[in-house]
């Protein structure tokens, strides 16, 4: 097991966190099972016997309709079928797809996919490695024929972000915008945010395809030994139809980062772009029009202002994103980081946008 999993010194402390009813529906009441870290959203268990994983438990976020498993339990029976290595939905020994808990929590079950998962891109060679998974898998969705259980609501509507933002920069209910010695800096990281916000340029019009939706490094797998190559994709709750701008755009704002999500300060790595480009368009250029490959660098500027938008946002309303509780004293206080670090991305790819442009609509790689 190549993914980082919390260390429990007994068996008991090993299945705090999950309800034994949750455990016993799918037989899990003898195994460990251990809390996986490096998620925002979700809290995931590894459900391991005798040291070896064999399945991830997963609590749902509010924000995931249960239904949101029937859609995984198709596109992953898509993928297999395709010969792609994917996590597979796990019903229950009576044949649910999830399980309630007493306090109304929403729980699942997936088949282990092993697998070595990094928070950030090492070098080319995993930029190119992630970018030729990527393709593969829309190669593997381009005929998928599915009508989605479960949709997110206003998933990237940067309109709507940046909006939202924009009310609670110039109108902060005093009750609610957080404690006074943040809200100064907040407040001008916002104003920052939405200057920038209006240097974007309008995306190309594209048609929606089949995506993953959170395409972050660390929701890719990689082979455990030489030679490297993506092996997996996880994190599957943000399928659904999208367009090429925001797919790849975010895979590249998260790939090409080398400081990752938590540092104020960022960088934007052109020659990662480069490896991850051209991964990607080897394995599916073909499935692309000139106006999609086009979109691509103007998707990864208008996504890392849009994250730094939501990031600043959850500054005011700290409610939604996960937080390091050893590195912060507040979800304020590291959503705060998070702002500016990905208006500092931002800042950096708007200076590469041409040369990043020209490398996304070059000459078209064989696959």
């Amino acid at each position: 097991m190549i993914r980082t999993a919390a260390t429990a010194a007994t068996a008991g402390m090993a299945t705090e966190g999950v309800p034994q009813v949750v455990a016993e529906r799918w037989g899990f009441a003898e195994l460990t099972l251990r809390p996986l870290t490096g998620g925002l959203i979700n809290q995931t268990f590894a459900a391991l016997r005798d040291g070896e994983p064999v399945a991830v438990l997963q609590r749902l976020h509010a924000i995931f309709a249960p239904e949101v498993n029937l859609d995984i339990e198709a596109l992953t029976a898509h993928l297999a079928a395709r010969a792609l290595t994917t996590p597979r939905l796990l019903r229950t020994g009576d044949g649910a797809a999830w399980v309630v808990d007493p306090q109304g929590q929403v729980w699942r079950a997936l088949t282990w996919a092993p697998g070595r998962c990094v928070a950030r891109v090492p070098d080319a060679r995993w930029a190119e490695a992630g970018g030729e998974l990527v393709g593969r898998f829309h190669r593997a969705v381009a005929d998928f024929a599915h009508e989605y259980h479960f949709r997110r609501a206003g998933v990237h509507d940067t309109a709507a972000h940046l909006e939202r933002l924009r009310g609670w920069v110039e109108h902060p209910p005093p009750s609610r915008a957080g404690p006074a010695d943040l809200l100064p800096e907040a407040r001008a990281l916002g104003r920052d945010v939405l200057a920038t916000a209006a240097r974007l340029a309008p995306l190309p019009r594209t048609p929606p395809r089949h995506c993953h939706g959170d395409l972050k490094i660390s929701n890719l797998l990689f082979t455990e030994h030489e030679p490297l190559a993506g092996s997996c994709l996880v994190d599957l709750d943000t399928i659904g139809l999208g367009t090429i701008a925001f797919e790849l755009g975010d895979a590249m704002r998260s790939w090409c980062n080398p400081r990752g999500e938590d540092e104020r300060a960022a960088a934007f790595e052109l020659p990662l772009f480069a490896a991850a480009v051209r991964g990607f368009r080897r394995r599916a250029d073909d499935l692309l029009s000139d106006d999609e490959r086009r979109s691509i660098p103007a998707g990864l500027a208008t996504v890392t202002v849009e994250l730094a938008a939501r990031f600043c946002v959850d500054v005011f309303e700290d409610r939604y994103f996960g937080w390091d509780a050893d590195r912060f004293a507040s979800r304020r206080e590291h959503n705060l980081v998070r702002a500016r670090g990905q208006l500092s991305l931002a800042h950096a790819i708007l200076t590469q946008l041409e040369d990043a442009t020209e490398i996304a609509c070059g000459a078209a790689h064989g696959r």
